[in-house]
């Protein structure tokens, strides 16, 4: 399954960045410049989310910016997104997918993060991601220091990176990359939406809140209800519930919960 989303809201204009943010080391176009200095000129930086959850999708989010393009209207405000409030997240959700060259999301089921394993789940994300941009990257620059998209010798199709391109992994890439910084505030929020859109569906769990995460009232429900639909059934977590806990659909939650009124 491929994601690509299309017709934007209008761009609010920018608050102030929070003062902590403000004092944070800020994302530049070094390492894009690299790229576009031998010859690449459009540069697409790949993050992901949702490694550590226990329920929900793996996203990755891939962010192309070109050489001259008119990225300025986010380049100087993009932080990496965990030193962000959600408000201001989804602020600049708008002035980046406005802003840059062309972006997409790409991601991969609990069941397929079950059947696969994390890191082919991860790379079936991102090769989801790169087959949805509208422009084709010349370059790749990865956070961390895992290349999670060069095409490996032995790996099936169908989830081997489809890219072949030159790829850069950059440690602490979202904090130091605008490209990557910009990915991640991109992977959060679309992930969070959707998160949030599923606790209607599974009231019990508080995804609203805690967005598919490990927390305490995440694990009481999971110790009263067992696993959701959306839950990552081959975690070590799993270990831990009643055996045999069947998949709760939401219907069977609502049905519960107005039972126990």
């Amino acid at each position: 399954m491929r994601i690509r989303e299309s017709g934007l809201r209008p761009v609010c204009a920018p608050a102030p960045l929070d003062a902590a943010v403000a004092k944070a080391v800020r994302p530049d176009l070094a390492r894009e410049q690299e790229f576009w200095d031998a010859g690449c000129r459009t540069v697409a930086g790949l993050d992901e989310v949702g490694r550590g959850a226990w329920a929900g999708p793996l996203v990755v989010a891939a962010v192309v910016l070109r050489h001259g393009g008119g990225h300025g209207t986010f380049a100087e405000r993009v932080r990496d997104s965990k030193q962000l409030r959600p408000a201001r997240r989804e602020q600049l959700f708008e002035l980046i997918a406005e802003g840059c060259a062309g972006w997409s999301v790409g991601f991969t089921s609990a069941a397929e993060c079950d059947g696969l394993g994390m890191s082919a789940a991860q790379r079936l994300a991102a090769a989801r991601a790169l087959e949805s941009l509208a422009v084709r990257p010349d370059g790749v620059l990865l956070d961390g220091r895992w290349d999670f998209v060069s095409p490996q010798p032995g790996s099936p199709s169908t989830v081997a990176g489809r890219f072949e391109g030159p790829v850069r992994t950059v440690v602490g890439g979202d904090a130091r990359c605008v490209s990557l910084a910009a990915a991640s505030i991109l992977a959060k929020v679309w992930r969070d939406r959707g998160m949030v859109q599923q606790a209607g569906d599974y009231p019990v769990y508080d995804f609203d809140r805690n967005k598919g995460y490990p927390c305490p009232r995440h694990r009481a429900a999971l110790a009263a209800w067992g696993p959701s639909a959306i839950h990552r059934r081959t975690w070590a977590y799993m270990q831990h519930l009643p055996s045999g806990s069947p998949a709760v659909t939401g219907a069977e939650q609502q049905l519960g919960l107005l039972e126990r009124r």
